[in-house]
């Protein structure tokens, strides 16, 4: 009896860690199948912390430019290069950039390289409801991490019905606090190198080179 009542909750366990939603399933690999196909992507975005009054306040912008597993973001005073293998990170008020070794492994790493993807590990989904903002309809997708040593409580991803692109990223922590990233422009497919994504000292005169690896 004994070893019965343990097969179950082991049972339970594991069914209640597996199940998705499937609406939530069939918006998450439309969308991810839609970012998967560009061969590059330029997005400009703002983003900051959202209060009760769901004004976002510490409000800052941003661009990135992704190809692959490669991108350059650039924002609040700082210019991160990703060439897939290492990690430059340009501060502009000190006038100095770290290197670093990129960790693939990270469930924690928010990259605009993943945010299509980070679903598929470490997250359950379900589907919230549709919204209409303006002429468009848009759904959204909760994700609640697996495991409690994620550094999130919560994310929802508000994803076009009609073009499957996203519109916002929310992310709660496990104090509340509230951050959201809004696309406020997006253009796929557009030409970039792969020098783009590499940090080019000769462009930045007086540099201080900081190696992490």
């Amino acid at each position: 009896m004994k070893y019965l009542l343990l097969t179950i909750i082991q049972v339970s366990l594991f069914f209640g860690a597996s199940a998705q939603d499937k609406k939530a399933e069939q918006i998450l690999d439309a969308m991810s199948a839609k970012y998967k196909s560009l061969k590059t992507f330029n997005a400009n975005f703002t983003y900051g912390v959202e209060g009760a009054n769901a004004k976002l306040t510490n409000v800052f912008t941003g661009n990135v430019i992704v190809k692959g597993n490669k991108f350059k973001l650039k924002t609040a005073g700082q210019e991160i290069f990703n060439n897939g293998k290492e990690l430059y990170t340009f501060v502009k008020e000190t006038n100095e950039v770290n290197i670093s070794e990129l960790n693939t492994n990270d469930e924690n790493d928010f990259s605009p390289t993943k945010i299509y993807t980070i679903y598929k590990k470490g997250y359950r989904y379900a589907f919230k409801e549709e919204k209409k903002i303006g002429s468009q309809t848009y759904e959204i997708v909760e994700l609640s991490p697996t495991t409690t040593k994620a550094n999130v409580a919560k994310i929802q991803i508000t994803v076009n019905k009609r073009d499957k692109s996203i519109k916002t990223w929310k992310v709660w922590d496990k104090s509340g606090k509230r951050t959201v990233f809004r696309i406020d422009k997006f253009i796929p497919n557009v030409a970039a190198s792969d020098a783009t994504f590499n940090f080019d000292k000769k462009k930045y005169p007086g540099v201080e080179v900081v190696d992490l690896r």
